[in-house]
C-alpha cells in the first residue's frame, strides 16, 4: 500500500497534477474507476485518497463511475482511508439543489430556484420563477444540461417534443435567469478551504465555461483572466467550502446587472486549474496544492 492514491477519469486533465508528484518525488497510485469492489471486504489502496471523479464524466461514458465512486470512498472512509473531497463533498458536488440550499444557508445570494422530478410539474414551477429562466439538470457538468427558455410557449415546445434537458438522477431544476454584469462570471478557486485565486470568465450566456480546458469551440477562445476580489467575496467561498466540506474546489459566482448583488450558483468539486496556469496566473496552483498533499500525508502516516 502506498501513502497516497488518485482515483480520477478523464485521461489529460490531471497530467500537471502528475507530473509535480512525480518531480517532487511523492509514490502515488493513479487508479482508473475500472473493475469491481467487494462492499464486505475494506481494501483502501492507500492511507490518502484523492477523488478526481467529474460531474461531467457522464458527457464522455454513459456508464459513468459517479455514483459506483460514491459507494466506494465510502467504503474506504469506513476502513479509516481519508479521502480527499469524499463522500460529504461528493453529496453536494452531485447535486446543485444540495448546494443551492447550503448558499442559502449561510445568509449569501443566489438565484431564486424550484426542484421538481416530473416534467409535468415543470410548467407550474416556471411560472413561479416568471420567465426567462433556465431549466438546469441537477447533476450537470461542463455546462451541460442548462436550457433557457423566455416563454411558457418555449417551455411547453420543449416539453413535447421531448427536448428538455435531462439527469442522470432525473431532478431538475427551474431557476431564474440572471443578467451577469458586463456578461461575465467569477471562478473562485479554494484549497483546504482557503481562498486561491479568483479568475473572470467572459460569455456568461454560453454556460460551457469550464476553465481547465476552456471548453473552447475551436477558434473561439474564451476570455479568462485573474482577479483580485475584496473581503467580501473571498470570505463567501471559504465559508461555502468549509460547509460543503471541500478539501479542493471550486466555487462561481456572478454579479446580478439589475441590482449588483452576488449571486452564487454553483459549487465544484473538481478543481482542474485554469488552462494555461502561468499565462492566466503567472503561477502554477499545482505546486500548491502537492504542498498541501505533502502536509495531508504527514498527517495521516
Amino acid at each position: 500500500m502506498t501513502d497516497l492514491a488518485v482515483l480520477y477519469e478523464h485521461p489529460k486533465w490531471f497530467e500537471p497534477l502528475f507530473s509535480v508528484l512525480s518531480a517532487r518525488g511523492i509514490d502515488f497510485q493513479a487508479l482508473k474507476p475500472d473493475g469491481d469492489f467487494d462492499p464486505q471486504v475494506p481494501a483502501p489502496p492507500a492511507k490518502l485518497i484523492f477523488n478526481r471523479i467529474a460531474m461531467s464524466s457522464f458527457l464522455r461514458d454513459a456508464e459513468h463511475p459517479i455514483f459506483w465512486a460514491q459507494s466506494l470512498f465510502a467504503q474506504w472512509e469506513l476502513a479509516g482511508a481519508r479521502v480527499l473531497n469524499g463522500t460529504s463533498a461528493l453529496a453536494y458536488d452531485t447535486s446543485k439543489a444540495r448546494q443551492l440550499a447550503l448558499i442559502a444557508s449561510l445568509g449569501l445570494g443566489a438565484p431564486k430556484t424550484r426542484v421538481v422530478r416530473r416534467a409535468a410539474d415543470l410548467e407550474a414551477a416556471a411560472e413561479s420563477i416568471g420567465y426567462p429562466l433556465l431549466v438546469k439538470a441537477n447533476i450537470g457538468g461542463a455546462g451541460a444540461g442548462i436550457s433557457r427558455f423566455d416563454s411558457r410557449d418555449e417551455l411547453r415546445a420543449a416539453k413535447e417534443d421531448g427536448l428538455l434537458p435531462t439527469s442522470v438522477d432525473s431532478v431538475l431544476l427551474v431557476q431564474e435567469y440572471i443578467p451577469a454584469r458586463d456578461g461575465a462570471i467569477t471562478r473562485i478557486e479554494t484549497l483546504d478551504r482557503e481562498y486561491l485565486y479568483a479568475i473572470r470568465v467572459e460569455g456568461a450566456g454560453a454556460f460551457d465555461l469550464c476553465p481547465a480546458d476552456a471548453c473552447q469551440i475551436p477558434g473561439q477562445p474564451i476570455p479568462m483572466t485573474a482577479v483580485d476580489l475584496g473581503p467580501e467575496l473571498r470570505d463567501a467561498a471559504e465559508a461555502i467550502a468549509r460547509g460543503a466540506n471541500l478539501d479542493v474546489g471550486g466555487v462561481e459566482v456572478m454579479i446580478d446587472d439589475r441590482d449588483g448583488s452576488a449571486r452564487f450558483y454553483d459549487i465544484n468539486g473538481l478543481s482542474n486549474f485554469v488552462a494555461n496556469p502561468l499565462g492566466v496566473l503567472g503561477w502554477d496552483p499545482h505546486e500548491r496544492l502537492v504542498d498541501k498533499i505533502v502536509t495531508w500525508l504527514e498527517e495521516v502516516r
